[in-house]
């Protein structure tokens, strides 16, 4: 078995998002969504590949060390995660087919109107060991 990440995101560039931002659906169009992803993720529970999902809040900052004795640092001058991902998924699947067939199911969650919005979605593997050096 092998760990997968699949990262939804909320913005894509225009060529690569084909579908009305959910910040412009109705009400019973969000809950058909959620309820997509929900009947999903039960099946993979079911099925044993499902590990966690998530949906995040729009709400964060990037944060780093401001050095010795001063505060932290917020913002910088990067797009922040609350502009890129809404959400993940973690699955444990059997290999990177069977990951590509669930993202691409994934893809298919209802938007405007119900009709499937076919969304990119990044589909990353866990890193299986830890890379080491050698001189």
């Amino acid at each position: 078995m092998a760990k997968y990440l699949m990262l939804k995101h909320y913005r894509m560039p225009s060529e690569y998002m084909d579908y009305t931002p959910m910040d412009q659906w109705s009400p019973a169009e969000i809950d058909a969504h959620v309820a997509y992803m929900n009947d999903f993720a039960q099946r993979l529970r079911d099925s044993g590949e499902f590990v966690d999902s998530q949906a995040l809040s729009p709400e964060g900052t990037f944060v780093r060390s401001g050095g010795e004795g001063r505060p932290p640092v917020t913002d910088g001058p990067f797009p922040e995660t609350k502009d890129l991902i809404a959400g993940w998924m973690v699955i444990d699947v059997d290999g990177w087919d069977r990951a590509v067939e669930l993202a691409g199911e994934l893809s298919a969650a209802p938007g405007l109107g119900g009709e499937p919005i076919r969304e990119w979605l990044e589909l990353r593997p866990f890193l299986g060991q830890s890379p080491t050096v050698t001189e």
